[in-house]
């Protein structure tokens, strides 16, 4: 089916601007239909997907997965978008995973609420498939994992 709908312009554009194949990408989104309808575009960009119906399922599985990519819906039920990525930020563990905002609401409020909770980048639902695909790259492009070094002990002089 892939090699179908790869053949189409637009498609074909999107599957050969995607240099991330292959990585995994949390899709944190309670409604069936949104989530099911992200999910096909992500594999058919050859992303690996996991899904999560709520805040706190999504904490769960990027703690036990550990994805590329979060992609998380802020009108979420019990622990919204906001405070779910706020957690992960705080975890060592997770802290360092990008996580794009994907919502409904486009209003400036809520862009800078998702920024100030660390969210890299900010997508109102519907998105196409060619947009969706850039602001991933630039997320993946964007991370970069400091490096530890021990420290070295001094020279006394």
């Amino acid at each position: 089916m892939i090699r179908k709908l790869a053949r189409r312009p637009v498609f074909k554009r999107v599957v050969d601007n995607c240099i991330m194949v292959g990585k995994t990408i949390l899709v944190v989104e309670d409604n069936e239909d949104c989530r099911e309808l992200l999910v096909i575009q992500l594999q058919r960009m050859e992303y690996r997907v996991i899904e999560a119906g709520s805040g706190e399922q999504g904490i769960e599985k990027a703690l036990e997965t550990k994805p590329d990519l979060i992609i998380m819906d802020l009108g979420l039920p019990g622990i919204n978008g906001i405070e779910a990525t706020t957690r992960l930020k705080q975890n060592i563990e997770t802290a360092h995973i990008p996580v794009v905002a994907y919502t409904a609401w486009s209003e400036e409020k809520f862009k800078k609420t998702a920024k100030q909770a660390g969210m890299a980048e900010f997508l109102t639902k519907p998105t196409p498939p060619q947009v969706l695909n850039e602001v991933i790259q630039r997320s993946f492009r964007s991370t970069t994992l400091k490096e530890i070094r021990p420290e070295r002990p001094r020279k006394k002089s």
